[in-house]
């Protein structure tokens, strides 16, 4: 192996790590946030974008399975007596159902979102704004490269 593979190997190691870490602070409920999965928030910030959608279009820019999606949606229609998502039959095509977010659901994932982005300001003090902006750069070429690796939603 030449010193050029060992060291991507090193540097793709380093990467799994930052992964790790990653994904064990968001298996974390934030601090003051509601009680949501991370599958839970990421339906909300779907429907943020773009409502009303059906449970197939979630579940498809989600990416599980439809029993799971079912189950996701059964949960926000039920938070906190609440409800964050609304299900409604299409008047169109009465076999579809759309799903909107609700009042509660807005503000619930504008507290959860705003959550996360704090934890990240705060890593991102520790650098100065020149490695800021170099690291930026990297990370808006490296997240090109991992779009183009999924498959369309």
């Amino acid at each position: 192996m030449s010193q050029s593979e060992r060291t991507l190997d090193e540097m793709a190691s380093e990467i799994f790590d930052l992964y790790m870490l990653i994904a064990l602070a968001r298996s974390r409920k934030p601090v003051g946030s509601d009680d949501l999965s991370e599958s839970e928030f990421v339906t909300l910030d779907v429907l943020s974008k773009e409502q009303p959608l059906t449970i197939g279009q979630i579940q498809k820019h989600v990416g599980v399975l439809p029993a799971q999606m079912s189950r996701i949606i059964r949960a926000l229609e039920e938070q906190g007596g609440r409800g964050y998502v609304e299900c409604r039959i299409n008047a169109k095509d009465r076999r579809r159902v759309d799903v909107c977010l609700t009042e509660a659901g807005q503000k619930s994932h504008a507290d959860y979102k705003a959550t996360r982005l704090n934890s990240m300001l705060a890593i991102l003090r520790v650098l100065n704004a020149d490695d800021r902006h170099e690291f930026m750069r990297m990370l808006r070429q490296i997240q090109s490269a991992f779009k183009n690796t999924l498959p369309m939603a």
